[in-house]
Formats: structure tokens, sequence, C-alpha cells
């Protein structure tokens, strides 16, 4: 029997690889990459883009400003779909594949699939060296896109264009396991992007792809419901892997059901909303009195998709010396941590076995009636420092409370760097869930402006609300341009409190003097302001800069009703934070002139004696 093939080139088969990969979303079948975010230059606008072009009406090409923001966009799509479907970002070679690295931090830190398809130098070597090749002079093999291997998944070069063959769907496989899920990074050389192959038909047959579900091991559940039942204080702590896995419900049902306070992580975060009855808030670093106060004297903490990261456990100071660890995750290596029971696991399949397996079995009254006070006098303090004063410059607080109460049930919040995830953990009351996004994985300043015109191309029926500080604006905000130009509107929302304020904080909360941080400290000759408003104006934004809180509420109003991306800002305060937050690691210098930087080292290392260590 003769193998039916169709003559490509490597460029032609990849392309239609991907136009034939197809996924299931609430029931429909869609395609699992509906778009490329692409900037061409020599290394991929003759052959990559040639194919593209061929079917810019079945794989949608977007041009985006940065090879960053771009493939951060692509970011903010796949966490909008929660990882059902996969945006493709493209580059030619040498600082526009660099550029991408950044946004491949992200994606892997987060657990968040990006197919990143970069031009690469000559396999025949015969032109060496070309424009924007970087060489390395010991071996030659090695280019910018080696940069790659640190912060992707899934890596490869290909050098012959029948490897595409078996590198495709390997990396389909890994940005869709729910354990390995991360960026897949793919290098094509341009001399084998032209090169004509004889490709298997069978290789485009359209497949549908459905994430798998890893049901738990039986002994590993028989002992977390043994233990979770031996608990007088069990706290749950919900990750952004509760997201993914679609166990939203599952959980909130299963906290309430037992009467298990319920905490979250930055990346968890609307899984459940803010009046849910076991809902005691955000956990860690950022988070709030209440959650911190129960983790303190919890006997058992039910981790359900987390890495625990320092932000969540307060670099591990958070909880009673003597508290145990279930940990389900579809990740091995998150579910191990800190001698964890691991129960590797979906989150869905988990928490139903568990619900299943404990029986009747429910948290002491007490316990679940002091999550309920804690949160009670957590809500009243929201509400204090949410309520507007007399004072000339509002608060973060006050900001995120006025654009909360204004924002839809549907919108989606985003935010990522700065001062503003501490002040939406804690002040953003989730209406509904999965309408929450803070990027704190890598904490990616940039990442905001372009995840909300990602978020806006994933979900046409809701507008994203994002909010930044200046500084952040100043790094990255062509965005606002690409979302014009597109049609994908956003509404942002710039406090502008002269400079990184969040980072003065911490500078002076540790001994330091303020020092490089806000404008007026540091080596300029007068801390010029900057007109956002007009600034995003010439980008073709409608915008509104506004004075009072009074103001922001009619302003975000107004942007409900507009046509395209709408900016407003407001200039806020950049030394009042809200409190709740748990004890962080930082280093703090064990020596110093300053005798605020000695007493901060000392109450350092009280911390650290906090810690658990290894246990």
């Amino acid at each position: 029997m003769v193998m039916a093939t169709v003559r490509l080139t490597m460029s032609q088969a990849l392309v239609r690889y991907l136009c034939n990969q197809f996924t299931i979303v609430d029931g429909e079948r869609v395609p699992l990459f509906p778009g490329v975010f692409a900037i061409f230059g020599h290394g991929n606008v003759t052959c990559l883009s040639e194919a593209l072009e061929a079917v810019k009406d079945t794989l949608p090409t977007w041009r985006g400003q940065n090879e960053q923001s771009m493939a951060l966009a692509a970011i903010g799509f796949a966490k909008a779909k929660k990882r059902r479907q996969i945006m493709v970002a493209s580059s030619s070679i040498g600082p526009g594949a660099l550029n991408m690295v950044t946004a491949a931090g992200v994606a892997h830190s987060n657990r968040l699939p990006v197919l990143l398809l970069a031009g690469d130098t000559f396999v025949n070597r015969r032109p060496d060296p070309v424009m924007q090749q970087v060489e390395h002079f010991g071996d030659p093999t090695v280019n910018v896109n080696d940069a790659f291997k640190a912060v992707t998944r899934y890596w490869d070069r290909i050098v012959h264009p029948e490897q595409i063959i078996s590198s495709l769907p390997q990396a389909v496989a890994t940005m869709l396991d729910p354990a390995d899920c991360g960026p897949a990074f793919i290098a094509l050389p341009q001399d084998v992007q032209e090169m004509a192959c004889d490709y298997p038909e069978e290789f485009f047959e359209p497949t549908v792809h459905v994430a798998p579900r890893p049901r738990p091991d039986r002994d590993r559940l028989a002992e977390a419901a043994r233990l979770l039942k031996a608990a007088k204080r069990p706290l749950i702590i919900c990750g952004g892997g509760v997201h993914y896995s679609g166990a939203e419900k599952a959980l909130a049902d299963f906290a309430e059901k037992r009467g298990i306070p319920l905490a979250e992580t930055i990346a968890g975060k609307g899984a459940v909303t803010h009046d849910h009855p076991a809902h005691v808030g955000p956990m860690g670093i950022v988070g709030s009195s209440s959650a911190n106060a129960l983790a303190a004297e919890a006997d058992l903490i039910l981790a359900v998709g987390t890495r625990l990261m320092d932000f969540t456990t307060g670099s591990w100071s958070a909880f009673a010396p003597d508290a145990k660890f279930v940990s389900i995750n579809a990740a091995r290596w998150d579910a191990t941590k800190h001698r964890a029971l691991a129960v590797v696991s979906d989150a869905l399949e988990g928490v139903t076995e568990l619900d299943a397996a404990v029986g009747d079995w429910k948290a002491d009254k007490a316990w679940t009636a002091k999550g309920v006070a804690e949160f009670a006098k957590w809500n009243a303090l929201l509400d204090d420092v949410q309520k507007p004063t007399n004072d000339p410059i509002p608060t973060y607080a006050q900001v995120v409370g006025v654009v909360n109460a204004r924002a839809g049930e549907h919108d989606r919040l985003i935010t990522a760097a700065g001062g503003l995830p501490g002040e939406v953990m804690k002040n953003w009351r989730v209406k509904q869930p999965n309408t929450f996004d803070c990027e704190f994985g890598f904490s990616c300043m940039g990442y905001e402006i372009a995840a909300g015109w990602g978020a806006a191309m994933a979900d046409p029926t809701r507008t994203p609300i994002v909010m930044i500080g200046d500084g952040t604006y100043m790094m990255m905000n062509s965005d606002i341009y690409s979302s014009v130009l597109s049609g994908h509107k956003m509404i942002l929302v710039v406090c502008d409190n002269g400079g990184y304020a969040v980072i003065n904080r911490l500078q002076n909360g540790k001994g330091g003097a303020s020092f490089n941080n806000l404008l007026k400290d540091c080596r300029v000759k007068e801390p010029f302001p900057v007109d956002f408003a007009r600034h995003a104006e010439a980008m073709g934004a409608l915008t509104r800069r506004v004075e009072s809180l009074a103001d922001l509420g009619q302003a975000i109003d107004w942007a409900k009703s507009t046509d395209r991306t709408t900016v407003i800002t407001i200039v806020s305060d950049a030394f009042a934070w809200t409190s709740g937050d748990a004890w962080w690691d930082v280093g703090v210098p064990q020596v110093s002139a300053r005798k605020e930087v000695n007493a901060a080292a000392a109450d350092q290392q009280a911390g650290r004696g906090r810690q658990r260590v290894g246990v």
C-alpha cells in the first residue's frame, strides 16, 4: 500500500498541522490554535508568513508592537480560556526572539500554554554569520534561541523538514498535559523553512484533543481522607489549578458542605465568589488578616492546585509548626513540596473522590464559626479602608473599591506588578468565578495591557478592566494601540503614584532610605509628570483624567459605554497600603551604617525562626 502524500514546505506543513488541531470547549469543537501573534522579520517573513497568509481566514494573524507583549497577550488569552485553547507567537531571529524570553518565563512560572515559533540561523551555515546572529566561538550550534531552554517545557530546533512530524505532536501534548503544561518553543532555521517535503496526508487529519484528568492513587486518597477526618482545624488553600481543572464549583461545594474555611492564593483568587459561605479571603504576604489568622492555627492544610510559592506561605512562616499538609495537584513536583502527602491528581477528580471518601464527616462547628467571624472582621476593615475621605489624593484601596463597585459581574479584572496586586488581592470582591487575573507567578511588569488585549480576544462578550501603576504604563503600553487597531476593547485604569511606590515601601520597610524608586528620589533634574491620558489618546484610545473618587466612578460608567479601548488616569497615594500581610523573607544587610537597617535585620532574623524548614 502506497502512503498518500502532499508536497509542502516545512512552514506550510507546520501551519496546515496547526489548522487541523481542535479541542472541545463547553461541548463545542473549536480550534486548538485560534490565532497567531506575529512580528515578521527576515527570519520568518519569507516562508512562515507566506504559509500564514494562505490561511489568514482560518488561522488569523495579529500584528503586535513588541514581541514580548504579543507573547504576553497570548498568555493572557490562554489564562482567560483556562488553558483550553492556545495562541501562537512568532518572531524573527535575534532580538525579536529574545524579546519573547520574558514572556516564556511568565508562561513557565504560571503553568500556561503558548506556542513560540522563532526564526533561526541557517543549518547549512553557508551564509554565516547572518544578520542578528550571536556567534559562540567554541560551539557554532548555539544561538539566542538556546536561551529559551531555561524557560520552556518543550524545546526543539527543526534541522530537517520531516522532524515536525514528531515534534509538533510532542509540543501539543506538553501544552495540554495538566502536570507539564507550559510554553513550547520551536526554532525554525531559515533554510529548513523553505524546504519542500512529501508529508503523509494522515499527518494533517483533523484531531480533537481533550486534556487528560489523572485520578488519584487509591491508597494516597485513603490516607488523605484519614488525615482530614482526624483534623480539628483544617484549612483549604485554593490555587490556580482549580481554575484550569474546572473544579471551582466542586471545591466550593466541598468546603461549604464540610464546613472547612477556604483561603485562596493569588492564582486561585476568583475560584469562589467573595461572599461564598466558606471563603475567608486571600492567603499570605498580600493576603487577609482573616486567612492568615486561620493558617496560624490550622492543624491540617489541604492545598488544592497550588505550587505554594512564598507569597502564599509567608515564606513558610504562616503555619503552625506541627501543621500537616495534604496536596492535591496534577504535578508531582508541586504535590510533594514540604513533605506534604502528595495526592497526584486532577483537582476536580481529587476533590470529588476525597469528598466521597470522608463520608459524613464535617469540621468542628466552632472552627467553621471562627472562619466566619474572622472574615466578618476582614470585611469590616475593607469597608473602612475603601471609605471616601477628605484627603486630596485617594489611596489604592479607595480606587480599587470604586472600580470594583462599578464593574459588572462578568467583567474580568487584570493586573500583575507593583502595588496593585496586593491591593486588588485584598480589596477586590469577586462577584462571579473566573473574573480575576493577577499574574504573580512571575510578577511581570508589562503583562497587564497585553493580557487585556488577549483576554478581550478570548471572550468578546466581556470587557477586561486592566489596573496598572504609572511605572508599568511607562514600561509597556504599546498594546493600547494594538487593541485599538484590532478592535478588542479594554478599560485601563492608570494609578499615578509617582514611580515604583511599592518597592519604595519595601525599601523603607527594611530600613533603607528612599532611593531610585519614586521619581522624586531619582537622579533627575525634575520629576516631570507624564500626561498618560494624552499619551494614550495619541494611540487612538478614548481617555479621561479624573481628580476624585466621584469622578472615577462616573468615568468607569462612561468607559463601559465606549466603542474602543478607554484609558482613565488618577493620581494615587504612594504611601497608604491595606494591612493584613504575612511576613516575607528577603535579604537585609547584616551590617549597615543605618540604624534602621540594623533593626530590620534583627527583625528579619527573628522572622526566620518561625519558618518551616524541610518539615
